[in-house]
């Protein structure tokens, strides 16, 4: 048990957490932001990253410090808090990413380790090698024996009050993720990074960031805190959070400010190509894209930082008022539609319902059916589940109409699409209370025919009988044979 994070809600596979940070003396809500900080150039002071946009985490990078003559000594002298002028927890990086793009630098685990205790770190991270996507098995292989190996280093390491990572890596493995996973969490290490993740979320490959973090979640333990290193812009954070990580560093507010590129929850804007700004955020409201354009190139790049800083702690605190409401799903499926890559992640990530279905609650405020995908959400597999535990009298039907008042069946019960069968008397419980479009698509008439045909196999002393409203061919054909169907479009005629 890792009494240091504590799991307070939870939707999908998405949570609201309490991750004490004893170094610090905070507690951090997840999912969190950790807005990445340059100590070399501060496009934003921490101190107003934390009074301004409510951070209560930031990350840096302890090896430039380290290797930055100018900072070092002022750093060890006044502490990382003090030189940042933050007082809320700080994480640093080991320089692994400088690993990953020189393939060389001068300090082991053991060393930088050291380094962030002195300076004063209250979350470090030991030189894990992170493979990127693609490679080679036997490259996958060796680059994380070698990060077994720092993971044993950084747990004999004497350090103190600090929390330490516990990388996960194995490229676009998923066996090697989810061996890494469980090695990570059989340390006595704190926090679970899914290392190596820039080069997928750059190439918009969210379908095999999926596949990663589920993978590593596998061999993780469900109280591990998960961050994934890299993840930043608003636009895939809800599908993250649904996933199941709980952390998230962003270096995107500051890199895309700087190409003059502007966040939205939707995708990226060029500054260059803006007539309006959409958003309500202090610097949108104060500013056009024309003064910004024609202003100081310094201070656009300033200000566009802001904006990108705002935009994405606004979806963070979206994300946990959609866990707190049961939401969270209905969100993903918003976002979805903001780019083709960001629907392959969200059925990519409804291929794993069962995995959803184990951690979602089982009662919420809302199912609202918003696209095909919704036919594929875990309440609708947790229903067709519990079908064998209901008791069928010997003659049924199931109908979406109301019944004649003098029908021949021993009971009728209700049929909603995508649901399927259900006794009335379950009509107002969760999720069956689902607000759904009067006309269903294919997918929500397929799935409700699943869940015929599963009530068909539960039940084979009962004669059952479906009353549909036109259901498309493939979904009558999911439905058994022994199984009687009427149209009710033709009933009369």
């Amino acid at each position: 048990m890792r009494d240091h994070f504590e799991i307070r809600d939870h939707a999908a596979a998405g949570r609201i957490g309490r991750l004490e940070v004893p170094r610090a003396g905070v507690t951090v809500e997840t999912p969190a932001l950790l807005p990445v900080v340059n100590p070399n150039v501060l496009t934003i002071e921490p101190r107003r990253i934390r009074e301004e946009f409510g951070a209560e985490m930031l990350i840096t990078n302890s090896y430039i410090i380290r290797s930055t003559d100018r900072i070092r000594d002022r750093v060890l002298e006044e502490g990382l808090h003090e030189f940042l002028g933050f007082d809320g927890a700080i994480m640093t990086d080991s320089g692994s990413f400088q690993l990953a793009e020189y393939g060389d630098i001068d300090v082991t685990t053991a060393e930088i380790l050291e380094f962030q205790r002195r300076i004063g770190s209250d979350v470090a991270t030991p030189v894990d090698v992170p493979t990127p996507p693609d490679a080679d098995r036997d490259r996958a292989e060796r680059d994380l024996e070698t990060t077994r190996t720092a993971l044993a280093d950084a747990e004999a390491a004497d350090t103190g009050r600090m929390l330490v990572n516990a990388p996960v890596q194995g490229s676009t493995y998923p066996e090697l993720r989810e061996a890494a996973g469980r090695h990570a969490a059989g340390t006595d290490l704190d926090v679970f990074p899914v290392g190596a993740m820039v080069p997928l979320l750059n190439s918009y490959r969210y379908a095999d960031v999926i596949e990663a973090v589920t993978a590593a979640k596998r061999g993780l333990d469900p109280d591990c805190p998960v961050h994934l290193f890299g993840a930043g812009h608003p636009m895939m954070l809800a599908l993250a959070v649904a996933m199941g990580c709980d952390l998230f560093d962003s270096a995107a507010y500051a890199l895309m400010a700087r190409d003059g590129r502007y966040l939205t929850v939707s995708g990226t804007d060029h500054l260059a190509e803006m007539e309006y700004f959409p958003c309500s955020c202090p610097v949108c409201v104060d500013h056009t894209p024309a003064e910004l354009r024609e202003g100081d190139d310094d201070e656009a790049e300033r200000l566009l930082a802001e904006h990108n800083l705002h935009v994405t702690f606004e979806e963070i605190r979206r994300i946990k008022g959609a866990i707190r409401s049961g939401t969270l799903l209905e969100l993903v499926d918003r976002r979805a539609r903001g780019h083709p890559a960001m629907l392959d992640g969200l059925r990519t990530l409804l291929d794993r319902t069962d995995r959803l279905e184990a951690a979602d609650p089982v009662s919420k405020d809302a199912f609202f059916y918003t696209s095909h995908e919704s036919a594929r959400r875990p309440e609708v597999r947790r229903h067709h589940d519990r079908l064998a535990r209901l008791e069928t009298p010997p003659k049924l039907l199931v109908t979406e109409s109301k019944p004649p008042s003098n029908h021949e069946y021993d009971a009728v019960w209700r049929v909603k699409p995508p649901f399927g069968p259900f006794p009335r008397a379950l009509s107002e419980t969760y999720p069956l209370t689902a607000e759904t479009p009067d006309r269903t698509d294919a997918a929500a008439q397929t799935a409700a025919a699943e869940g015929v045909r599963r009530l068909a196999e539960t039940s084979p002393d009962s004669a059952i009988t479906l009353g549909h409203a036109g259901w498309v061919p493939e979904a009558l054909d999911v439905v058994p044979d022994r199984v009687d169907v009427e149209d009710l479009r033709d009933l009369g005629r």
